[in-house]
Formats: C-alpha cells, structure tokens, sequence
C-alpha cells in the first residue's frame, strides 16, 4: 500500500487531510516538516502532505524555508477545512469542564468557547497530543479541541463540534514527491510554482514580475523572504496559473529568467477542484 507522510501525531489535521487527499494510502506521522520530507527521501513514504498557509494564520514559515532544498516536486495541492471538535473523557458534561488544551494556534482560534465556558486555554505542543494527555488522565476537568480523528483515535467523546471562531479557517497543503508529474501541457487547471531571487534595487521586482502582466499570466500566489539572514537580496515563491508548456507561460518565464536570479521551477500540478 503506498504511504503518505505528514508532520504530527496520529488524529493530527495533517493526517486528517493526507486520509482524504489519498484515501487508500496510509499515513506515516512524522515528528517535524523536516522528516516528513526525509521519509519521503529514503523511500519511507511515496509522498509527503506539507501545510503551506492557512486562512487565519497565514503562510507555514517552515515550509518555505524547507522546500527550496528540499530536492522533492510539488505533485498536488490539497485544501482542508479545519473543524475543531470539544473532545473530552465518555460521559463528561459541558459544566464539568475547567480547562482546555490545544496548540496555541488553535486556542487562538477558539476565543469565543473560552469566553463562553469561562474556562481557562492551556496551550499544548499539538492538536492530537492534547488529545492523548487528556485521555491519558481520564479527568472531566481537562478538555481537548483536536480534530473529530484525534477523538476517535483516542476513544474521547464529541462535547461540541466547530467551536472554532471563523467557518473560513482552511489550511492548503503540497503533496511532494521524489519525481515530478506534470499533467499535460493542454490539461485546464494547472498550477506551476517556482521561486526567483531578485536584488534589492529599485524596481527589480517590477521588471521581473512584468512578464506575467504582459503575457496575461495570472499569479495567484506571491511570498517573500530573506536569504541567510541578508537584506541584500530576497527570495520569492510563486504559484501562477498555467503549464511551462504553454506559449503564454513559456514567455513569461522566459522574460523572467533573464531578470531574476536562480529561477527554479518546484512543481507543475493539477489546481484542486476545492480551489475558489
């Protein structure tokens, strides 16, 4: 059976995701983005579900700092609702609870709920392990919000499903893999994702990045960051719609390699019918 590696504990939304991005492979949690990536290297896995941004907290800083060297393509991209669930210990009431536990994301997620049950958030190291501590302790008091999975995984009860604040809190994955596998070049939908290096001058972003106004290439994605700690140059990952084998996309990448330095293209993939 292939195996689909992700960063967490079991019940994890990662692993929530991997299950429905592939659903008859099976998972591999993973202590850090780092070895999931690793996994995936020494043929532990055939691919690799890495979190890259979400709808509330924004981009995964990990990841961009991981993926350019990280010698794996992008193959896919998968969105995942993120439904938190009030886990707690069979037969708990709502009143019993004192104190709940999760990742410090999610607990700024779930401000309303705190404020409602005037119990106090406890920050944990992760979503599924808060969910194993409180079934580890069998204590009413101590409550987790984790995925419906994590619950299920522990044998903890569903007090409340979607506690969290917002109903647009989405995280978008990369599935990775060793060996590209870029659909064909007349397939709609498709997305290529590259970084670029461009100097710290006027106006060098805007020359490099013209290419794709002139040539009516839409950029659906756009995020900067330092290199080595240098405020000389800066790096920039893009996701643009389109095949590099397309005439529109095959000129503006054209243009854009005479522009930016250390042009790499990290995967060419199919747009995700989720995607809005």
């Amino acid at each position: 059976m292939p195996i689909i590696a992700f960063q967490g504990r079991p019940g994890a939304y990662s692993d929530l995701a991997c299950r429905q991005a592939r659903p008859d492979w099976e998972t591999l949690p993973c202590p850090s983005f780092a070895a999931a990536i690793e996994a995936v290297h020494q043929g532990q896995a055939d691919e690799a579900l890495l979190a890259c941004e979400n709808s509330l907290a924004g981009r995964v800083p990990e990841i961009h700092a991981l993926l350019p060297g990280a010698g794996l393509h992008i193959v896919g991209e998968h969105f995942h609702r993120v439904e938190h669930c009030l886990l707690v210990v069979p037969g708990t009431t709502i009143d019993q609870v004192r104190a709940v536990h999760t990742h410090p994301v999610a607990l700024g997620q779930i401000r309303n709920l705190i404020a409602d049950l005037k119990i106090e958030g406890i920050p944990q190291f992760d979503t599924a392990g808060a969910a194993e501590m409180v079934a580890q302790w069998g204590r009413p008091e101590d409550a987790a919000v984790a995925s419906s999975l994590a619950g299920d995984l522990n044998g903890l009860e569903i007090l409340r499903r979607n506690v969290e604040d917002a109903d647009h809190n989405t995280t978008r994955f990369y599935r990775v893999a060793q060996v590209p596998d870029w659909p064909d070049a007349t397939h709609e939908g498709t997305l290529t994702t590259l970084l670029m290096r461009v100097g710290n001058k006027p106006g060098a972003l805007y020359a490099a990045l013209g290419g794709f106004a002139r040539h009516g290439v839409n950029m659906t994605r756009l995020e900067s960051y330092m290199l080595g700690g240098s405020f000389a140059a800066t790096q920039f990952l893009m996701d643009i719609e389109g095949h590099p084998e397309q005439d529109a996309v095959r000129l503006a990448l054209s243009e854009l390699a005479q522009l930016s330095d250390d042009l790499k293209l990290l995967g060419v993939y199919p747009r995700s019918l989720a995607r809005v």
